[in-house]
């Protein structure tokens, strides 16, 4: 993984997102697997999960800085949710926002994890729709 496109701080943001993207992933899977017993939904969003996997990932790890994140203090609308549904969509968001941003910056770095990115993104659209539309349905 090497550029010359703002080195560190596009590695920073690779960083962030790609664990933002794993973490929302999980979330929704956890509540899948556990909460609705929904083994097909759960395990597509395990293979989105490790489709996020990139090359080289001990490169960017040096470039994590949390302590300079001039946003990493959560905003009220962050700290509660209502419902497992809105959980749910927040993560399904989170994770959408997240590859959204993935697919951007490897266009800088590796035009084909570029395109990885794009999918989850779009299966991630296609699985929220179905997730919380059955879930509606289904009371």
């Amino acid at each position: 993984m090497t550029t010359n496109e703002s080195g560190p701080k596009l590695f920073r943001l690779v960083d962030a997102n790609l664990n933002r993207l794993k973490e929302g992933i999980r979330v929704i899977e956890d509540i899948n697997r556990y909460i609705f017993d929904n083994r097909s939904v759960a395990s597509k969003l395990k293979s989105l999960r490790h489709l996020a996997k990139i090359d080289n990932y001990l490169k960017i790890l040096p470039h994590r800085d949390i302590q300079n994140d001039v946003l990493k203090k959560s905003i009220e609308t962050e700290l509660k949710r209502e419902s497992v549904e809105s959980l749910l969509l927040a993560n399904y968001k989170r994770a959408q926002e997240a590859a959204r941003v993935l697919e951007e910056a490897f266009k800088l770095i590796d035009a084909k994890k570029s395109e990885d990115f794009k999918t989850i993104r779009y299966e991630l659209y296609a699985l929220e729709q179905k997730n919380l539309t059955e879930k509606a349905e289904n009371g």
